[in-house]
């Protein structure tokens, strides 16, 4: 009797209740996502996950392009400027979290010179990027690497205002208001 019960079980969870073939929380992501689910915030619901996992699991698996959060790779390109920074930074140890924050500094350099904002722009956010995920796994030493760095860099003066610094009429951002 105990047998047939169990056979029972078996067959209702497709053979899943003893662990073999146990469906993992990527292939269930994969499989919602194929079934039609595609926002990553419903997937994270739905499966107990954060969004940030969904996203990478997505992007992984060649799903799902153009989501970026603190945690996703670095591997897959953001915009333009990605690809100067992928797979070069790190905040294993102090030394990573410097090295890290001379190549940072030298591209936003280079963007300065070129007059180009986005550039700088981008190289910020990966500085604040690494900031977070060095403090966020207990790492403080080399956060504070970045953080400096990015303090200095955000009590620069305001840019002088050169051809192509100043936003026309039309391109005038709206309101934050």
């Amino acid at each position: 009797m105990a047998k047939a019960a169990e056979r029972k079980v078996e067959e209702r969870s497709g053979g899943r209740e003893r662990g073999a073939g146990r469906v993992s929380r990527k292939d269930q992501i994969r499989a919602l996502f194929m079934s039609g689910i595609t926002e990553v915030e419903d997937l994270a619901m739905i499966t107990g996950a954060r969004p940030s996992y969904v996203g990478s699991v997505l992007q992984e698996s060649g799903l799902k392009t153009g989501y970026f959060d603190l945690y996703t790779s670095t591997a897959h390109p953001m915009n333009v400027y990605s690809k100067f920074f992928a797979s070069r930074l790190g905040f294993r140890d102090e030394a990573a979290a410097r090295e890290s924050v001379e190549i940072i500094d030298r591209l936003y350099r280079q963007f300065e010179l070129a007059g180009d904002r986005a550039g700088q722009h981008h190289a910020l956010l990966m500085a604040l990027t690494m900031y977070d995920r060095a403090r966020w796994t207990g790492k403080a030493a080399e956060a504070n690497i970045f953080r400096a760095w990015l303090v200095s860099n955000l009590h620069e003066a305001v840019p002088r205002e050169e051809e192509g610094d100043v936003l026309d009429e039309d391109e005038a951002l709206p309101s934050l208001d």
